[in-house]
């Protein structure tokens, strides 16, 4: 079995002008011997159209996994026509510009609905967002929806949520994206969570293996390095192990902690 690809959580790797920051993420990847890496390719809080890569022809031709993260602005959820609709024009432009540098997959959170919203309604505007993308061609990438932490009202949150998006989604072809942070800070149960999702989804695209500063079904996002938070590292280490899909470290530190972490996952994995 060939082993599973890990990466870390890098940024854009870019400076203001647009120009490779200290090697961008390939040297990242290099620094830390990582398998692949996750990027921005534009500022995440931001609505700006991606500029092309400069790094764009060595990240096609490494063996770098490259994975994108879309904007965390982006709400193709929302009832909010002045967000919903710029959300999945941008979905589109940074999924064009994710195609452009032979990335591996789009994260995208499941976004929500305001609490007077049906939520059957963001399942739908959802539904809207694939089938009016897969008329215009499809995203061109593969789009990988990651569960939330918090929020009464988000499309992916609870496991049920998550159920009744995949019944509108799932024939799109749509990933998955299981983060641990999150998963353990909604309450889902972390021995049997590869299980629960596959039961909906079908599938594990990506894990995002983050510890957690908190305490189970606390809804707060808050990530912690892998072997100094609330959830068990062989707890982390199962996940992992049974989703058998890329893992990509979002939790804090720098380029040597991050390495160490890399290092003892491998290790921890070829047991």
């Amino acid at each position: 079995m060939a082993e599973q690809l890990i990466g870390v959580h890098v940024g854009p790797g870019l400076t203001d002008d647009n120009e490779l920051d200290d090697g961008g993420p390939l040297a990242r990847a290099a620094e830390m011997d990582a398998d692949a890496v996750q990027v921005f390719l534009a500022d995440p809080q931001g609505w700006k159209k991606p500029l092309p890569r400069p790094d764009a022809d060595a990240l096609l031709a490494s063996d770098v996994a490259v994975f994108v993260h879309a904007p965390y602005i982006a709400n193709v959820a929302s009832t909010n026509n002045r967000i919903r609709i710029p959300s999945r024009k941008l979905l589109a432009q940074h999924a064009a510009a994710s195609a452009a540098i032979g990335a591996a997959g789009m994260v995208v959170h499941g976004g929500h609905v305001l609490a007077k919203d049906d939520p059957a309604a963001g399942v739908d505007n959802w539904r809207k967002t694939f089938s009016r993308q897969a008329d215009d061609g499809g995203f061109g990438v593969p789009v990988l929806i990651e569960n939330t932490a918090g929020g009464d009202n988000a499309m992916a949150r609870e496991l049920d949520a998550v159920a009744r998006l995949w019944d509108a989604v799932g024939e799109f072809g749509a990933g998955f994206v299981l983060d641990t942070c999150h998963a353990w800070a909604a309450g889902w149960d972390l021995t049997r969570v590869v299980d629960d999702v596959r039961a909906i989804t079908g599938r594990i695209d990506l894990v995002h293996l983050n510890n957690s500063r908190d305490p189970a079904a606390s809804g707060r996002d808050r990530h912690a390095p892998l072997g100094s938070g609330e959830i068990p590292l062989e707890l982390l280490v199962g996940v992992a192990r049974a989703a058998g899909a890329p893992l990509v470290l979002e939790t804090p530190g720098d380029a040597a902690e991050h390495a160490e972490e890399i290092a003892l996952l491998r290790e921890a994995l070829s047991r």
